[in-house]
């Protein structure tokens, strides 16, 4: 019985991974509040080398519509100023030598349509990756029956178990995507 547990633990293990990626995602999704997450998609091209900023620099919020990024070599300044005008979040940075600062704009309603279908599709993307997760225990469980390893009522039920976890899994899901749309839609 212990392969199944395993088996299972495994299949688990997998699914709340996805959970996790969604939350990381829909960290680095903008609302109308500063959060230093904003900036964790963002890298610098630092020396020839693409470096994830908070590596470069101390990210801080010291308002609720304001973040501040302090590098920790000046000479870097210009590049992360450079690569936050590129990225997509729509930040305008004001440098001072020193520091950069980011206002928050308040989110316009349009902009906040797009960031609502960003944060579903993000959920759907993440139920496709645990639906994934369904099929290889599955296909595992089929294999695990041919080779003999466990009988037919052990694989119905290995299946069935793994289906509500998937389902509980999805349900999970369901309810960051709804929390980070209310969240977004908030004004």
């Amino acid at each position: 019985m212990s392969a199944i547990e395993d088996f299972l633990a495994d299949a688990k293990r997998r699914m709340d991974k996805s959970i996790e990626a969604t939350h990381h995602e829909f960290n680095s999704i903008r609302t109308g509040r500063a959060s230093p997450a904003l900036l964790d998609r963002i890298s610098i091209d630092y020396y020839g080398t693409a470096t994830p900023l908070k590596s470069l620099a101390s990210i801080a919020a010291p308002e609720a519509r304001l973040l501040t990024v302090q590098p920790f070599d000046p000479g870097s300044l210009k590049a992360i100023e450079r690569a936050i005008q590129e990225s997509d979040l729509g930040l305008v940075p004001s440098n001072d030598g020193k520091l950069i600062r980011l206002p928050i704009p308040a989110l316009t309603e349009e902009r906040r349509k797009e960031l609502t279908k960003v944060v579903r599709h993000t959920g759907e993307e993440s139920k496709v990756a645990v639906r994934n997760v369904r099929r290889d225990a599955n296909d595992h469980a089929k294999r695990m029956l041919k080779d003999k390893d466990i009988t037919e009522d052990e694989e119905r039920r290995l299946q069935d178990d793994v289906q509500k976890l998937t389902d509980r899994t999805i349900a999970k899901i369901d309810k960051l995507v709804q929390a980070k749309e209310a969240e977004v839609l908030a004004v």
